[in-house]
C-alpha cells in the first residue's frame, strides 16, 4: 500500500502520530531538544486525554519559538522554514478531518526537507526540475524497495519511515506509538547529524 493510501484510511490517532513523527525527525531545524514533542507522543498513547492536545500544542510552540500564524520573515533557510510551518500548522483539536490535512502536508515537507539538506546528487535535485515528484514518491506502493532507484538516501529513509509509522498505529492502534516514536527518534539523530555537518560546512 501506498504513503498516500496508508494516510487517506488512517484514523484519528494514526494521523496524528504520522504528522508528529515528521515533525519530530525536523526537531535539529527549529534548535529544539529531544524531549520538547514527548508531551504530545504521550497525549497520543494510550490514557493521553485528547482535550489536552491543543494546551499541549502551544507549550511545544512556545518552546521552540513558532507562533500558530507564523511569519516567515527573517528565516532563510528552507529546510527550517518548512518545519517551522508543519508546527505553526498543527491542529489545536484532535480531529480526524483536520489530522488528515496536517498528516499530508508534514509527510510532503518533511520529504522535501530531507532532500534539501542530503548532500548526495540524485534524480530530485531540484524541484522546479521535477514537479509532482513528491507526490509521485509517495504514490508508489510498498515495499519501499525498488521503488526509490534515483532517490537520495535520506528522501529514501524518510519515505520508510513514514510508511513504517502509519503501519505501526494501523496494526496496533494505541500500542504503536512507542514504537513509532522509536522510528522517529532514529531519523531525528540521522537528521541532527546531517545539520551538524552542514553547519560545520558553512563555518
Amino acid at each position: 500500500m501506498s504513503l498516500v493510501e496508508l494516510i487517506a484510511q488512517a484514523d484519528e490517532r494514526g494521523l496524528a502520530a504520522s504528522a508528529l513523527a515528521c515533525l519530530d525527525r525536523c526537531v535539529p531545524l527549529l534548535g529544539g531538544d529531544d524531549e520538547v514533542l514527548r508531551p504530545l507522543w504521550a497525549n497520543l498513547a494510550a490514557g493521553g486525554d485528547p482535550a489536552e492536545w491543543g494546551e499541549l500544542l502551544e507549550q511545544a510552540r512556545g518552546k521552540l519559538g513558532v507562533a500558530e500564524v507564523m511569519d516567515d520573515e527573517g528565516v532563510e533557510d528552507g529546510a527550517a522554514l518548512l518545519a517551522r510551518r508543519m508546527l505553526a500548522a498543527a491542529p489545536a483539536v484532535r480531529s480526524a478531518a483536520e489530522a488528515r490535512i496536517w498528516a499530508d502536508a508534514c509527510s510532503v515537507a518533511s520529504l522535501q526537507i530531507h532532500r534539501l539538506l542530503d548532500p548526495a546528487e540524485d534524480d530530485m535535485s531540484s524541484a522546479e526540475a521535477h514537479p509532482g515528484a513528491l507526490d509521485s514518491v509517495r504514490s508508489g506502493g510498498t515495499p519501499v524497495v525498488g521503488r526509490t532507484e534515483g532517490m537520495s538516501p535520506l528522501v529514501a529513509a524518510e519515505l520508510r519511515r513514514q510508511i513504517s509509522v502509519l503501519e505501526l498505529l494501523d496494526g496496533h492502534g494505541a500500542g504503536g506509538v512507542r514504537r513509532a516514536l522509536e522510528v522517529s527518534t532514529e531519523g531525528r539523530r540521522v537528521l541532527r547529524a546531517v545539520v551538524s555537518r552542514r553547519a560545520r560546512g558553512r563555518g
